[in-house]
């Protein structure tokens, strides 16, 4: 008997609609590197991904299985112990017939199998279960074994690393301050900061110091969320010991300075990018947290509708010419520019960037820091780098008249740039480009397109309900809705995997707006932003607004989030 196909089991199943395999089949054509069917459809919003992997598990010939509903033996689960567990995303479930019930990500994971079953001694019998319910359960299974922040707070001798009674920051010497950075408990204390973060899945960390304590916070899907609270005593020697970790002058107190760490957590290599600033209390303290892994997600994965990949993917496969991303901080241009950057990345193309600080080290890249000390600005470095040989330049921001000239001139001369600009949307960047000074003849000349683009939380997977929302809320949408017709949105409910926020990451909602003849013209016009967003829609130019509309009935994000991101409510 012939195995069904993907696409053909998920509308079987009643997962999806003819037309939406359709479409998704359409975009994935249109794709040089295109995704299986299953992920095409989940990428789209068409398709959970708990639905795509229950077909999945079909098509193998294993049983998919909810976690929350079956849950595991804890004696097999601590036969087997938590190292092996978590490194093959594993769980034993029960024993059956003499065999051993296995949840998996991967039932077809050999090794893992193999492993199991000298373990336990008998025949394991893999199960289909989605990988984050699986890391939940064996949080479950060993929470007791996980001590609490707080327990590990209490186990730290904060009063071994802390100041003696009436000793100030001031009075502390150099060699003293390295030597209580070498104590154990400062170093556990650190090392907890960062790791709470991790687990959390925050993008930055804040150490703020005040009156009564330092206060620390995890910027956790772009919202600050409360950490704990230390005592002013353990302030100096636990902001030394960070400034030691990111190789940064513990002596120098009064002025700001920059650093960097890299460690390994859980297996996983992550880059922290450190800021300290003076303040009236001390010096705060701000770290970015870069996860490599997630500049393996490629384009396909950061929130494009197929129409905009597809328009974008064409404008990356142009030899010069300029390509700008544009958005307020934090809005995940890095991320759109790495992810670019990894797809035009071979063997064949000499790719060299100019950045502030460099974020990603990336192979196969020549990457150069901004030095204003040594001289090294993005417009010097830019100058530079054109008498390197450079097929594709990427240029961290676009921040003066004489950085914009030479990228534009850099185009003009068959280098394909990539760089970003601080504008509100895509049309802005032509009247922010000519009010740096850039004649309009050379913005028509090399601007190939504009991204403007903003992130929004994603509604979490394992909480997510429908509702109908107040038909006023969805007319200032712009959506025309009939008032005896209910609308169906969704939000999450709130559980264990999303903290009770009802949100699970963040994805892009993006506007692309590609050179037209009309939008060349009204450049060389000098026209104003809004002529030039009326020309790109009429060229078929979606808004934010509407790239955002979309996602909130594809059930990808919420009505109230986007009225908080994009509509400024």
């Amino acid at each position: 008997m012939a195995v069904m196909r993907m696409g053909e089991m998920l509308v079987a199943r009643g997962y999806v609609t003819s037309d939406q395999l359709q479409s998704a089949l359409d975009a994935q054509g249109g794709l040089s590197n295109p995704l299986a069917v299953g992920d095409m459809l989940v990428s789209m919003g068409y398709l959970s991904q708990r639905d795509k992997l229950r077909c999945l598990a079909e098509q193998w010939g294993v049983e998919f299985v909810d976690l929350q509903e079956r849950p595991a033996d804890d004696e097999i689960v601590r036969q087997v112990g938590q190292e092996i567990c978590r490194r093959h995303k594993v769980l034993p479930l029960s024993r059956e017939n003499g065999r051993v019930i296995v949840a998996m990500k991967e039932p077809n994971d050999i090794y893992a199998i193999d492993a199991l079953r000298l373990l336990l001694g008998r025949d394991v019998e893999p199960v289909m279960a989605e990988e984050d319910d699986i890391l939940l359960a064996i949080n479950r299974s060993f929470a007791s074994d996980q001590p609490t922040v707080e327990s590990q707070l209490e186990d730290i001798n904060l009063d071994a690393i802390a100041l003696a009674p009436g000793e100030k920051e001031e009075d502390v010497n150099v060699t003293q301050l390295r030597e209580m950075t070498e104590e154990a408990p400062v170093i556990r204390l650190a090392n907890l900061i960062i790791s709470r973060a991790v687990q959390m899945k925050a993008s930055d960390i804040h150490m703020e110091p005040q009156r009564e304590g330092i206060r620390t916070r995890y910027r956790v899907d772009g919202l600050l969320q409360e950490g704990m609270q230390l005592p002013p005593k353990v302030q100096a020697p636990l902001v030394s010991r960070i400034k030691i970790m990111a190789s940064m002058d513990i002596a120098e107190k009064r002025a700001p300075q920059d650093g960097r760490i890299s460690m390994i957590i859980d297996g996983k290599q992550y880059d922290f990018r450190v800021s300290t600033l003076p303040s009236a209390f001390g010096e705060k303290v701000v770290m970015r947290i870069l996860d490599k892994s997630n500049l393996a997600l490629g384009l396909q994965k950061l929130g494009f509708l197929p129409k905009i990949l597809e328009l974008l993917e064409g404008m990356l496969q142009r030899t010069y010419g300029i390509l700008l991303v544009t958005g307020p901080t934090g809005s995940g241009k890095s991320t759109s520019l790495y992810s670019m950057l990894g797809k035009l990345n071979s063997m064949e193309k000499n790719i060299l960037t100019i950045e502030d600080p460099v974020e990603y080290e990336l192979a196969g890249l020549t990457q150069t820091g901004v030095n204003p000390k040594a001289g090294m600005t993005f417009a010097s470095g830019l100058r530079t780098m054109l008498r390197q040989d450079p097929d594709i330049i990427m240029v961290g921001e676009i921040r003066d008249g004489e950085t914009a000239l030479i990228a534009v001139e850099a185009a003009l001369t068959g280098h394909l740039v990539l760089s970003t600009l601080h504008t509100n949307d895509a049309p802005g960047a032509i009247a922010r480009l000519t009010d740096m000074g850039v004649e309009p003849f050379l913005i028509a000349s090399s601007i190939i397109g504009v991204l403007a683009q903003r992130l929004v939380r994603a509604i979490c997977p394992k909480c997510k309900v429908p509702y109908h929302p107040p038909l006023d809320a969805v007319r200032r949408l712009g959506m025309t809705v009939d008032s005896g017709q209910p609308v169906t949105f969704y939000r999450g409910a709130g559980c264990d995997s999303c903290r009770g926020t009802g949100y699970k990451g963040r994805i892009g909602i993006y506007e692309l707006m590609g050179m037209s003849d009309e939008i060349r013209d009204l450049a060389m016009e000098r026209a104003g932003s809004h002529r030039i967003k009326e020309a790109a829609i009429r060229n078929g130019m979606s808004t934010l607004k509407q790239d955002a509309i979309e996602k909130v009935l594809l059930g990808v994000t919420t009505l109230e989030e986007t009225f908080r991101v994009v509509y400024g409510g």
